[in-house]
């Protein structure tokens, strides 16, 4: 059985006026989980099979004593007081050893939001979500689990708010969604919100882009205390009208090593080999770029180019502009019970 998603569009603000419900937007990966009879799939955003990577997990759902149940989810890993995607990434592996190793080691939770199917409800998808998510709080009552937690909501913007301002550590930011609002699956009819910050960044690297011999992407870097610097992500956001003349700044700049710390990642089954092919720069030039969200010490996604800053020094980009937020209590209890029963 495959549904597609319903997903959410990036909007500017938290919507406002009455009939929204507001839930954390979690750091991990969309999974679908269905259970007909003896037979289990969890199935990514994309449509792909993720039983595999996460035997617990599937596990988890086989052992519920229900005939069939269909729930909505993000996969999800604890690691001390936040969230790893780097340890969610981990398990896309191939060896079925070190899968069943890491399953052990850092056991995923599936944290639910939504109910498609339940027991005693039937099909719920043409249903509004205030009867979805009562129906999906009466199964969480009865089918508690280590592996399975439910999401924190609110119907309240400020408490809404207070979660977009902690986002960053371990929230992405904020779902809004209408309570009147059936399951559109596929579609973007759910609202995300989330909290833009800015950093200044030492262009420690780049790579030409495609088939072209033109910049394509700034590879960022800060400064630790140690004074190394470490690759923390990059940006591909540059118009294009800017390219020819920033490619001639940045060969006049070209310098091994470029980082002295953490360096863009070598060969792997992920990348191609134009991936890894990048040149080091000497660090002068100095980025200011908008990010949303920060994993591991590196900016989870691409980054908007802002401005140059000729007036600040290399050394006063450092890692402590990256430092995580504090989490408002009801999401520090969500992460602390999904983190629970190791």
């Amino acid at each position: 059985m495959t549904i597609e998603p319903m997903e959410a569009q990036l909007v500017a603000a938290l919507p406002e006026g009455p009939g929204w419900q507001f839930e954390p937007k979690w750091d991990g990966f969309r999974c679908l989980a269905f259970k007909q009879g003896d037979e289990v799939e969890l199935q990514s955003k994309s449509g792909k099979p993720l039983a595999r990577y996460f035997p617990e997990v599937a596990a988890a759902i086989a052992a519920l004593p229900v005939e069939r149940v269909v729930l909505d989810g993000e996969l999800l890993i604890p690691m001390g007081p936040t969230l790893s995607f780097d340890a969610l990434q981990m398990r896309l592996h191939p060896a079925e050893s070190r899968i069943r190793k890491l399953s052990v080691e850092t056991p995923a939770r599936l944290m639910l939001f939504d109910c498609l199917w339940s027991p005693d409800a039937g099909a719920l998808g043409e249903r509004p979500l205030v009867e979805r998510r009562a129906a999906l709080e009466a199964f969480y009552a009865e089918h508690r689990s280590p592996t399975l937690r439910l999401s924190p909501l609110t119907e309240d913007p400020a408490t809404a708010r207070r979660w977009l301002d902690a986002a960053g550590g371990a929230l992405d930011g904020v779902i809004a969604k209408r309570r009147d609002e059936a399951y559109r699956p596929g579609e973007r009819a759910m609202h995300k919100i989330k909290r833009l910050r800015t950093a200044d960044c030492v262009v420690g690297g780049f790579r030409y882009a495609t088939k072209k011999r033109e910049v394509g992407s700034l590879l960022l870097g800060l400064y630790d205390d140690a004074g190394l610097l470490h690759h923390v992500g990059f940006t591909s956001a540059i118009a294009a009208a800017d390219r020819p003349a920033l490619t001639e700044r940045l060969e006049a700049l070209v310098e091994a090593p470029g980082f002295t710390g953490d360096a863009p990642g070598g060969p792997s089954r992920w990348s191609t080999e134009r991936s890894v092919e990048w040149q080091p720069l000497r660090p002068e030039l100095i980025a200011e770029v908008r990010y949303d969200h920060v994993t591991g010490g590196r900016f989870r996604h691409g980054t908007g180019f802002l401005r140059w800053r000729p007036d600040k020094a290399p050394r006063q980009c450092t890692m402590e502009q990256l430092g995580e937020e504090a989490r408002p209590a009801i999401v520090e209890a969500a992460l602390a019970e999904a983190g629970s029963a190791r």
